[in-house]
């Protein structure tokens, strides 16, 4: 099979541009302030600027001076447009996820700011890509697309839920707990990044990229697509289900949250990529500034943190206690009796590993001394259960709640807690490495 062909580079980059092109010259033929971007004239310049950035990989432009900035300018707008794309799904979404009685009625106006945001972005780029288009020599369409081939698909309309397939509940309870536990792991990782308070540009800079970056959204972006691929794969929402509003608000945060870090990852990537001054001189030095002066990186690291990375941490945040009640509710529970530490007991140490355990589970688990119980995640109270402990000179003590913490539980209990009788820290067994 013959890969190449004998048409020369200009040729090819004829083809290569001209559909891309066309979306450029409706971008610039738009006269309407009020327009709002569709997900179609999003996914056109989506396709249209990766094929265009794709070939002109292809052939090296980006270490070729003529066709660098042209290449740039590609990817600047396929990346803006995957920001874009996200935003206008999540704005379409709105109305439909259910976040229960949490309020969050003031995100759908700043989403609607954002969407503006990405468009002007995109409208700055486009006459800069026809331009470097005419100083290339490559043929312009005629004419851009009508309005008529962007029609937007968003309706207030659902069709009838009459699908009523069942799950084993056993199967159910099992995927539900496995999900809730991930998504409240994935929220307890997110909470440095959580925020109230927005921020100011002097303390963005001290974020961005150091602690803030592509990499490590991406990383967090993931694991909720992941969440929600696993949800929607394994759990089944009958018309029957007593549950059904309990597990619409758990998908709703963690979906509107996946949305989210989508345009928070393509904007870091823009501002890092293209924006943020790495060292580099001359020729990328000055395709940086260009960008620069056509997109104003403050506004961009502005609405990547006070809005994307804000909203984000809010939603998880509201989406707390909605898993916690999942888990809770579909978690396998028992019961079992151990030793309490012996010599010091429940002192600080052995009350932190117990308490880490039970969080790293995320499920209810209750210490009862007598008649009396106390939360076990919590150190304090575990500590005020120590203090009952001694005082009544009580040796063992009942866990009753998550099965898979009071697994753990009693392996900890096995090894003394993980202390010696002198209170020095032992190693604990590799199946509570997680506490190390």
């Amino acid at each position: 099979m013959n890969d190449t062909c004998d048409i020369s580079f200009k040729e090819k980059a004829n083809i290569f541009s001209y559909e891309y092109l066309q979306c450029i010259l409706f971008l610039i033929g738009l006269n309407d302030d009020s327009y709002l971007f569709t997900k179609k004239l999003c996914s056109k310049l989506i396709i249209t600027s990766h094929i265009m950035e794709d070939f002109l990989d292809f052939h090296g432009a980006k270490k070729n001076k003529d066709w660098v900035f042209y290449r740039a300018i590609s990817a600047s707008v396929r990346h803006l447009s995957l920001a874009c794309y996200s935003q206008r799904h999540t704005l379409d979404r709105f109305d439909f996820y259910n976040f229960g009685d949490q309020n969050h009625s003031a995100f759908k106006q700043e989403a609607l700011d954002m969407l503006q945001f990405l468009q002007n972005a995109i409208h700055q780029a486009a006459p800069v890509a026809l331009r470097e288009a005419k100083r290339l020599g490559i043929t312009i369409p005629e004419s851009g697309y009508d309005l008529d081939y962007f029609p937007g698909i968003a309706t207030a309309g659902q069709l009838e839920h009459n699908i009523d397939d069942a799950m084993p509940q056993s199967s159910q309870k099992k995927n539900l707990t496995r999900i809730a536990s991930q998504f409240l792991e994935l929220i307890r990782d997110f909470e440095e990044f959580t925020f109230y308070e927005r921020y100011d540009l002097e303390a963005i800079y001290k974020l961005v990229p150091d602690v803030i970056n592509e990499v490590t959204i991406r990383s967090y972006e993931m694991r909720v697509h992941n969440i929600q691929s696993s949800f929607d794969s394994y759990v089944v929402t009958t018309l029957q289900s007593p549950d059904a509003e309990l597990l619409s608000q758990l998908r709703s945060h963690f979906s509107i949250v996946f949305h989210i870090l989508q345009v928070l990852g393509r904007l870091l990537h823009f501002y890092e990529r293209h924006l943020y001054d790495t060292g580099f001189k001359h020729v990328y030095k000055n395709i940086s500034l260009s960008l620069s002066d056509l997109i104003d990186p403050d506004n961009v690291l502005d609405r990547a943190v006070n809005y994307c990375l804000y909203y984000a941490g809010r939603f998880l945040s509201s989406g707390k206690a909605v898993a916690t009640k999942v888990l809770n509710k579909n978690m396998e529970s028992e019961t079992i009796e151990v030793g309490i530490p012996k010599d010091r007991g429940f002192h600080s140490r052995p009350s932190l590993l117990v308490a880490k355990i039970v969080q790293h589970y995320g499920g209810e688990v209750k210490l009862h001394v007598g008649k009396d119980q106390f939360d076990a995640s919590s150190v304090l109270d575990i500590q005020w259960a120590g203090g009952k402990i001694k005082k009544e000179e009580i040796e063992t003590v009942v866990f009753t709640g998550d099965s898979r913490a009071l697994n753990d539980l009693k392996i900890l209990s096995g090894v003394n807690y993980g202390e010696d009788h002198m209170g020095k820290g032992i190693p604990l067994p590799i199946e509570l490495s997680y506490l190390i």
